[in-house]
């Protein structure tokens, strides 16, 4: 138990309340469901899209807690202590730090940063870290896991009491270091407020979230808070020299204290990590790497020429935390496939095309998966991809001209719709594909650069697994490793993965 007072005096000045309440009850843990309040805790009222905490004090109260953080005092008579704070989420995390002991000071964090990447560039991580004997922890967009433990992430970057749980947690059960995917969601809300990295990387910075952050300009101010902010005296920024803005995260890295390195793949870049060699297949990457100690020989078992990219900065994370060059090697070498990242569907059938699934849903990513898998294909790229509902409208025909580029065909289908109409969707994706040939789905096989349009997602993947012939590769983008499509505000169950491997084996039958 830890006094109401102690959690409050956590607050930096601007989230600080203004009047303390005259009782300082003790405090047995913190939620901010109103229907999860347990008898001793304290309930933190947030705003969120869909429902706000602010009015569910009266039911807090009821189920027992014994004080009340909110935004906005309450007119209701008869409530335990009110603490009204300017911002709740933002204050929410360093109570939840100091609250759970503030854990991620006795864990060594890595942080990853970027548009795309993330997700293999965490899983990389955590492989070397475990090869160099180090029991680690993982936070990020497919799951959390540690300590034998996976649970599925509902975020990116968790809201910040859950964070502070599950590192607490982790360091009570033996972990000592810890790999998180933060997402600028997570930054620009505050989630990661009182955590600082040991080690902090961006991979690459392409037009995503401008439905929340409005525009580049503010995407990219809240991705270079991970550098001037969060980063521990002595961390390093390992940043890929390669993005265009790496200028600017390397410059708030240093303002914030924070030594920098640098990471590279294009030849004649001064940089600490290059790469010197590299070459890509289906069954994955054999690279040579230059690191300040000499050649480094890596063979990596993800499929994809911008894994090349994620290597790099792997590696560069690693040299940044004194791993040796051994341990590295084995930790690339072992990689698991990352869930929905260039994933292969597997068919025991002969005259098979290959069906890769990615979570590709931005117009770098799918140019980025396209152009990989083109020298990789001896036949046709077919693909099938659609957008998100309720999100950035302006990259449906970017992600759309992207594939007109690089597939021989395409089917457009619905991706998670939300409460968006899907079929409105697929006309924004559409104004994308003016240079291929829109034709119906039964035309499809016979068509040149043709595409179709098919709603139901399940019949886009069946009818591109279908027109697809021996050597043409399949690439169906957009979700990757979610198990579910949200259309209105269900979720729903549905898996590219499955969908692919039941489309496998009707065509083989």
């Amino acid at each position: 138990m830890i006094r109401l007072s102690t959690l409050l005096a956590a607050l930096p000045a601007e989230l600080a309340p203004g009047a303390t309440p005259g009782a300082d009850p003790g405090i047995r843990g913190i939620t901010i469901d109103s229907r999860a309040v347990a008898p001793g805790d304290l309930f933190v009222a947030l705003r969120g899209a869909n429902a706000d905490g602010h009015a569910f004090l009266e039911q807090a109260a009821a189920l027992g807690a014994v004080a009340l953080l909110v935004e906005a005092a309450p007119a209701a008579a008869g409530l335990p202590p009110v603490v009204v704070v300017p911002d709740t989420r933002r204050a929410l995390a360093p109570i939840a730090a100091r609250f759970f002991g503030e854990p991620a000071r006795e864990l060594t964090l890595i942080g990853v940063t970027g548009t795309n990447g993330k997700t293999s560039t965490s899983f990389l991580t955590e492989s070397i870290l475990a090869a160099a004997g180090l029991a680690c922890g993982l936070i990020g967009t497919v799951e959390v896991r540690y300590a034998g433990e996976r649970q599925r992430a509902l975020n990116t970057t968790p809201e910040s009491l859950e964070l502070q749980r599950l590192l607490r947690d982790m360091r009570t059960r033996g972990v000592a270091a810890a790999v998180m995917e933060v997402s600028s969601h997570g930054l620009a809300l505050g989630r990661v407020t009182g955590v600082r990295f040991d080690a902090a990387a961006i991979t690459n910075l392409t037009q995503d979230h401008l439905d929340f952050h409005g525009d580049m300009e503010a995407y990219a101010a809240a991705k270079e808070l991970l550098f001037r902010h969060h980063l521990k005296p002595g961390g390093v920024a390992v940043v890929n020299l390669d993005e265009p803005r790496a200028a600017r995260f390397l410059a708030a890295a240093r303002a914030g204290g924070a030594r920098t390195l640098g990471v590279t793949r294009r030849p004649g870049v001064e940089a600490d990590v290059l790469v010197e060699q590299a070459s890509v297949s289906l069954s994955g990457v054999r690279a040579r790497l230059g690191l300040p100690s000499g050649a480094l020989e890596l063979a990596l078992p993800l499929v994809g020429d911008f894994n090349v990219e994620n290597l790099v900065v792997a590696v560069g994370i690693a040299v940044a935390l004194g791993i040796a060059p051994d341990a590295i090697a084995r930790g690339v070498a072992s990689c698991p496939q990352v869930p929905g990242r260039m994933e292969r569907v597997a068919s025991d059938a002969a005259e098979a095309p290959v069906v890769l699934v990615d979570y590709a849903h931005t117009p770098d990513a799918v140019e980025k998966v396209l152009r990989a898998v083109r020298p990789l294909t001896s036949g046709r790229v077919i693909a099938v991809f659609g957008c998100g509902g309720d999100r950035d409208k302006s990259k449906r025909p970017r992600m759309a001209e992207a594939v007109a580029r690089l597939a021989d065909r395409a089917v457009v289908t619905s991706d998670n719709p939300r409460t968006e109409d899907p079929a409105a969707i697929l006309r924004d994706v559409e104004s994308g594909l003016a240079s291929m040939r829109r034709v119906a789905p039964g035309a499809l096989a016979a068509t040149e650069h043709g595409y179709a349009s098919l709603l139901d997602r399940r019949e886009a993947i069946e009818l591109a697994i279908r027109v697809a012939r021996p050597g043409d590769s399949v690439v169906i983008a957009g979700k990757g490793h979610e198990d579910y499509q949200i259309i209105g505000r269900e979720r729903l169950p549905f898996d590219d993965r499955a969908e692919a491997r039941r489309a496998l084996a009707r065509r083989a039958s």
